[in-house]
């Protein structure tokens, strides 16, 4: 068992092997005074010791307002753009935000690399390897989303088709499509940071990042959507905007406040893909699984008409606003996880988790509460029509307490990917997105039509929620009784 002092710099544990790179703990020592002030005073592992339930507690609320007002965002474009009065475009609205659910799906797995590299050097007392990962993590975060923006700009139109859009539905998502792609890097970039801010313990800055995001998105929405009549390019100019406010903000806490990024040549970010990709690559698959399953379920929609649709983007909104505790769980258990698994004490990786879970467990039922009081009104907020009705309405009656188990998924694959296993979050989350939605989905649909879309994902939320669970707690003790690292 490691012994922990206060700071980074007393911590003694075992070596720490990070996918062929060694923990440099003498380098720690050659950092400048001026960095030891801001940085290690900043940077003290501190989830390794204090009530695991307070730090589960604070970083997930913390992690949950910031998530909550991120989403917020697309929730904003949505409500805005349906006092339209337009299915068409509530329509479209369900077939773009795909594509940007996608490439944040793609940040965010390279964050989780991010994450569990620093928090983990934190945690060995290697500060210099952290900041250094770091930094090239947040180029690689820039990078990826390029790469998609670029996609959408030539391919909207043909991605869209396969979607099943078509008609007005179709050159509405094209245009916010387009729009958006220009503020994709730095989304991804201000995620990359948000992610690292928490795990060097500074929860709150990482809550601005997302703060500004929202709060600038909602100033912008109603003028550019409203106000210029600009409709759909206005909601998608305010969340452009809004990006690259937030990315400023991120960068100048990083930056200036932790002076924690490190400067990196050419040659060390290459050879620094390999630990970040072997984490990265498998995390934004993962993440990847969850755009899989909602372009399906889309594709599915499309089969009953716009208003199937409508109602399933406005579900999909609702989801992560509702429930942004359960979301930002993954975000909170990672750093707490990879702290105590740097300094090998396996009883708080499991008090985590079980903080974790009862967290979610409490939060989903009193949030299923106020859906279901709230399931005739919800609807009305957003002019739904017919289908969408009826699809919002049955989510909020019945579907919303199945979330509990999603939220045990998020606990069991953030543990995963921390623990050095994100092959395994992987598999999961793309068992859900594949074997736990498309059949699930065409028997429910074949019994009880379009709203067998919405019953059908809900079960197989349910059986892979109960495979995650099990299989954290067993590795967890699998990883005790050999008494080693990853």
């Amino acid at each position: 068992m490691a012994l922990v002092n206060q700071h980074c710099g007393s911590i003694k544990s075992p070596s720490v092997e990070l996918r062929h790179e060694s923990l440099d703990v003498t380098s720690a020592s050659s950092l400048s005074q001026s960095v030891k002030k801001h940085a290690i005073d900043t940077c003290d592992a501190t989830f390794v010791t204090g009530s695991i339930h307070r730090h589960v507690l604070i970083m997930t609320l913390t992690g949950a307002i910031g998530l909550m007002t991120m989403f917020l965002v697309d929730f904003a474009d949505l409500y805005f753009l349906s006092l339209l009065g337009k299915t068409e475009i509530t329509a479209a609205i369900g077939y773009a935000g795909m594509f940007s659910f996608a490439s944040m799906s793609i940040s965010i797995g390279i964050a989780i690399a991010g994450t569990a590299l620093v928090a983990k050097n934190l945690g060995a007392g290697a500060i210099a390897n952290a900041r250094r990962y770091a930094t090239s993590t947040l180029i690689l975060a820039t990078v990826f989303p390029l790469l998609t923006a670029m996609f959408i700009l030539f391919y909207a139109n043909e991605t869209l088709a396969v979607l099943g859009a078509k008609g007005l539905s179709q050159a509405y998502a094209a245009i916010y499509m387009r729009t958006v792609a220009f503020g994709l890097p730095f989304l991804g970039a201000a995620l990359c940071i948000s992610f690292i801010l928490r795990a060097i313990g500074d929860p709150k800055r990482a809550m601005y990042v997302t703060l500004t995001a929202a709060a600038i998105n909602g100033i912008l929405d109603p003028i550019l959507i409203l106000g210029f009549d600009l409709s759909m390019q206005g909601a998608a100019l305010a969340t452009v905007s809004a990006n690259i406010v937030s990315f400023a903000f991120g960068f100048h806490a990083l930056n200036i406040v932790h002076t924690f990024p490190a400067a990196v040549t050419v040659r060390q970010w290459i050879i620094d893909l390999k630990p970040i990709s072997a984490i990265a690559l498998p995390a934004a698959m993962t993440q990847l699984a969850t755009p899989f399953a909602i372009g399906y379920l889309t594709w599915a929609s499309s089969q009953f008409g716009d208003e199937a649709v409508a109602g399933m983007a406005v579900v999909n909104r609702l989801v992560p606003v509702a429930f942004s505790i359960v979301f930002a769980l993954s975000g909170a258990v990672g750093p707490i996880i990879g702290q105590n698994y740097g300094a090998q004490n396996f009883l708080r990786l499991r008090q985590t988790i079980h903080s974790s879970l009862m967290l979610n467990i409490v939060y989903i039922s009193m949030v299923s509460v106020i859906l279901f009081l709230l399931k005739d009104s919800i609807p009305t907020w957003f002019k739904a029509k017919g289908d969408a009705v009826t699809l919002i309405t049955l989510f909020c009656a019945y579907i919303a307490i199945t979330w509990i188990f999603a939220g045990g998924q998020f606990v069991a694959q953030a543990a995963f990917n921390t623990l050095g296993q994100p092959m395994v979050s992987m598999w999961l989350n793309w068992g859900k997105a594949t074997i736990g939605t498309i059949p699930f989905v065409i028997l429910a649909t074949k019994m009880w039509g379009f709203k067998g879309i919405i019953i059908g994902y809900s079960l197989g939320t349910v059986v892979f929620g109960i495979i995650s669970i099990v299989s954290i707690y067993w590795y967890i003790s699998k990883l005790e009784h050999q008494g080693k690292q990853i």
